[in-house]
This record gives C-alpha cells, sequence and structure tokens, in this order.
C-alpha cells in the first residue's frame, strides 16, 4: 500500500498583485516558490512523529511537476490599497506519536 504520510513538512508564503484573479494566484506561487508543482488540497492534520523542516529544506524536496499536498490559506481583493491577510495556524501537542493540526484563516 503506498504511504502518504508525510514525514516533513514546511511553511512558505506568497504574495501575487494582478488585476486577474487567476494571474495573480499563480503570482502568489511563484512568490512562495511551489509555482511548479501540482497542488492538492488536502484536510488539516499534521501527522503524528512528522517534522516542520524550513522553508529552504521543504523547496529542497521539491521537484517541478510534483504532487504537492498543500493546506493553505488565500485572501482575495480588487479593492487598490487594500490591506488583506490570510495564515495558517499549528497545534502540535506535547506528544510527537499524537497528531496535530494546521488551521487555515481567511
Amino acid at each position: 500500500m503506498l504511504d502518504l504520510v508525510a514525514k516533513k513538512l514546511f511553511l512558505t508564503k506568497g504574495k501575487g498583485v494582478h488585476e486577474d484573479r487567476l494571474t495573480s494566484f499563480e503570482f502568489a506561487l511563484r512568490d512562495a516558490g511551489i509555482a511548479g508543482t501540482n497542488i492538492v488540497l488536502i484536510s488539516s492534520i499534521f501527522p503524528p512523529e512528522a517534522k516542520l523542516v524550513s522553508k529552504r529544506e521543504g523547496l529542497n524536496h521539491i521537484k517541478p511537476g510534483q504532487v504537492l499536498f498543500t493546506i493553505y490559506s488565500r485572501n482575495q481583493t480588487n479593492e487598490p490599497h487594500r490591506l488583506i491577510s490570510a495564515s495558517v495556524g499549528i497545534a502540535q501537542p506535547s506528544d510527537p506519536k499524537r497528531y496535530g493540526y494546521l488551521s487555515e484563516y481567511e
């Protein structure tokens, strides 16, 4: 059976500005360093015994065209100079054998 449980996770961020929403999202993915991947949105479980690694280390583990399972939060507006944000929070239990959560805020 194929093991799809993540062993390492990393956080990244990106910002994209363009009048077209899809182009803006593409720019944000480029800024985050993951535009060359096939993104699959998954639910928000931090696997037991998984390690949170640096963005640099995480990006070194991915290849162009790779399927990248992601938990992401995004926000957008067409209002000039409007400050907006989105984030992902992490809740890890003290016992690494238990799973934790990643929570999106938009």
